[in-house]
């Protein structure tokens, strides 16, 4: 069983029926990063027709009945600072809500599942992550 962590990709793939959510839960350990939330429900809160905008959001409540959230602790800040000054060091500059889903991914052990090939997460010290396509 692996230990995976979730990129908001991977969630709207889902929600699309370009993943299938259910049977990567039912084989490994799952989990999804709370910035990851916050994303999604950016994306539900801008959604012009109300109606997709309710299935959406039924969509994720129904993933978070079992699926746990990953939280932004004292733990995972220290791997976010680790992995800012590394970007800066590097010149590679990243989205802060992409450093934050690899360090929760880094402190919880959990290999990042994304569908963002330009995130280049895997290029990351200390951080496995997995492309799949959708």
């Amino acid at each position: 069983m692996a230990r995976l962590i979730l990129d908001t990709g991977v969630l709207i793939a889902a929600v699309r029926g370009q993943v299938d959510l259910a049977a990567l839960a039912d084989t490994d350990n799952v989990a999804v990063p709370a910035v990851v939330v916050a994303e999604y429900l950016a994306g539900v809160a801008l959604e012009a027709d109300p109606g997709r905008a309710a299935a959406q959001r039924a969509y994720l409540d129904d993933v978070l009945a079992v699926v746990p959230v990953a939280d932004y602790d004292h733990t995972v800040a220290a791997h976010h600072a680790a992995l800012l000054a590394h970007t800066h060091r590097c010149g590679r500059r990243r989205g802060a809500h992409d450093l934050i889903i690899a360090a929760t991914a880094r402190a919880s052990g959990r290999t990042l599942v994304t569908t963002d090939e330009g995130a280049c997460f895997g290029e990351l010290p200390e951080v496995t992550a997995h492309l799949i396509t959708a």
